[in-house]
């Protein structure tokens, strides 16, 4: 079976390094937490994305960032809602910036579609700031 990959807006972080300082805070407190991502909508394509898909981040315009989805578990919110937790890989991998656009909620990714993975030697590269790494990759330097 293919697989099939979710691009979601990452609010609140303004860096990939702020994404992971957050998600390695959630970890220092408990051992066996997993990152993971809780959205309203279940993903129809399910068992697709838990069959090698990966969650890709756009953050400030820019998808910066992927990390596998390994499965899709419940999360009932307080307000009794179902809702869908993506439980991600605690490996945060960059990838090269691509531009988005604002949109809401998640979308679908085919894997001809996504960023390649930065190489692994470009991993101590001091970031580009997001609105550089956007413009760059705009007119297809990056």
């Amino acid at each position: 079976m293919s697989h099939i990959n979710l691009v979601k807006l990452c609010v609140g972080c303004d860096s990939v390094e702020s994404l992971a300082q957050w998600q390695q805070m959630r970890t220092g407190r408990d051992p066996d937490w997993q990152p993971r991502h809780i959205t309203r909508m279940w993903p129809k394509r399910e068992a697709e994305l838990v069959a090698g898909g990966s969650l890709y981040w756009v953050i400030k315009g820019v998808i910066l960032a992927r990390q596998r989805v390994l499965l899709l578990d419940e999360a009932i919110g307080e307000d009794g809602i179902r809702r869908c937790g993506l439980v991600l890989s605690r490996e945060l991998v960059r990838t090269q910036p691509a531009p988005r656009r604002p949109f809401q909620g998640w979308r679908y990714l085919q894997p001809g579609d996504a960023p390649p993975d930065l190489p692994a030697s470009r991993d101590g590269d001091d970031p580009l700031p997001p609105e550089l790494s956007s413009r760059l990759a705009e007119i297809g330097i990056l």
